[in-house]
């Protein structure tokens, strides 16, 4: 695997966009989100190690904390979490959902969550379970984990 190199400016611009992603979107009264999803990490450098992953969790964490701030002007009844993917970290994602005009799909609802789990090395010590509940379901073959906030009315 080729080296990865500028990991410090990579992981300032991680940040970076992870503070300002809320900026274009529209919280007014007109807007609705049809599973809206951001990935942090497409490319997928998380998989090259723990330390890298972790890093990319916490960007997506605060993502979700300032998306969460500002959705609390959205007027309409919304959904909001983390998926993180279980061998895949370019699936990583913050997700909004909403009533929509394209598909009569609110509340989304996911099967066969467990929310009892034991984390994974590279999520633990990363999410503050007072502020956050935390689940594990699995599709096919893989494993997916749901970090969403306790304050949230609508749940998955």
């Amino acid at each position: 695997m080729k080296k990865f190199r500028g990991k410090r400016r990579y992981f300032r611009n991680l940040h970076k966009a992870a503070a300002t992603e809320h900026l274009r979107l529209d919280f007014g009264k007109g807007g609705w989100f049809d599973l809206w999803h951001t990935h942090l990490d497409f490319i997928g450098h998380g998989n090259r190690s723990i330390k890298i992953r972790r890093e990319h969790v916490k960007a997506h964490i605060a993502l979700y904390k300032s998306l969460l701030k500002n959705l609390e002007i959205f007027e309409k009844p919304f959904q909001s979490w983390i998926e993180i993917d279980g061998q895949d970290a370019g699936s990583d994602a913050v997700y909004i959902h909403s009533p929509n005009p394209n598909e009569d799909n609110f509340p989304l609802k996911k099967e066969n969550i467990d929310w009892e789990v034991e984390l994974p090395l590279y999520l633990k010590g990363l999410i503050d379970t007072q502020e956050f509940d935390i689940g594990r379901y699995l599709s096919e073959t893989e494993v997916h984990f749901i970090i969403q906030a306790k304050c949230l009315k609508n749940r998955l």
